[in-house]
């Protein structure tokens, strides 16, 4: 089988590299989607490794296709009785680069991990979609159940001026089961809900399966190449391969590189579900 590649960088691949260093080495508007969750805030410990935002986001800005996407999944902590901003302030240093902030949206988790008594439970996190100017590709999930569906076609009236007088118009349209789903996702998180491989929990924060799956069906099409700079445990890569579009991604811990290439070498092998 050859092998592919994206400037001097092969496709299909987790480079064991700084982010930095591995986009440094990635051609101008070459990339259609990046799907990722950086290490924000210092929430977790990730063998005492941090990033720099500003330059990751100038050099996203830099590969990202005209037209193409950046899902940018982030939280902020409460540090000295006060949450930090740090989402707001990222999302504002993109737009600052140029990108436009196409949808703000919300990641509700279904159980917290760390509940407090003087605020109401945190169980969601920021989704900010970016483009590159207008995004080329859109498709909209339409898995939202309508409650007034009854197989019935709706009739609709509506009135216009005709010669000076009112008159109706009354056009029937047949109201859809299923209607576009709403900005807020609530996507199951968790042990064997976030994804059925039990190797990924190496990892101290597990990016859901169906998370990754669906942006990507949202905003790419089948050959795309889809960015993670931030591979952690591998799942935008398992969810790119599914779905038959290409990837390259970047993970600067040999440890993390290691469970999510023996998560990609089971995706025939572990039975797959999005719950």
């Amino acid at each position: 089988m050859v092998s592919k590649s994206i400037g001097t960088l092969e496709l299909n691949k987790i480079h064991n590299t700084d982010c930095l260093v591995g986009l440094a080495e990635l051609p101008d508007n070459c990339v259609d989607l990046t799907v990722t969750s950086p290490p924000y805030d210092d929430l977790r410990n990730y063998h005492g490794h941090s990033f720099d935002f500003e330059q990751v986001a100038k050099e996203l800005f830099r590969v990202t296709k005209e037209g193409g996407v950046v899902v940018w999944v982030v939280g902020d902590k409460v540090h000295k009785g006060s949450e930090t901003g740090t989402s707001f302030k990222q999302a504002l240093f993109f737009m600052e680069q140029g990108f436009n902030l196409h949808d703000t949206m919300l990641y509700e988790k279904d159980s917290i991990s760390f509940p407090e008594k003087t605020r109401y439970y945190q169980i969601f996190e920021y989704m900010f979609v970016f483009s590159k100017g207008k995004p080329k590709t859109v498709n909209l999930l339409s898995d939202r159940k309508n409650k007034c569906f009854n197989g019935k076609k709706h009739i609709k009236g509506r009135f216009r001026t005709v010669d000076g007088e009112q008159v109706e118009h009354r056009k029937q349209n047949l109201l859809k089961e299923y209607g576009v789903r709403f900005n807020i996702w609530r996507i199951p998180n968790g042990h064997q809900k976030s994804t059925l491989d039990s190797i990924a929990y190496k990892h101290p924060a597990i990016f859901p399966e169906k998370l990754a799956n669906d942006h990507i069906l949202s905003w790419s099409k089948e050959k795309d190449v889809i960015l993670d700079p931030f591979m952690g445990s591998g799942t935008t890569a398992k969810m790119a391969s599914l779905n038959n579009r290409d990837w390259i991604g970047f993970e600067i811990a040999k440890e993390y590189v290691d469970i999510a290439n023996t998560r990609l070498n089971n995706i025939n092998v572990v039975p797959h579900q999005l719950s």
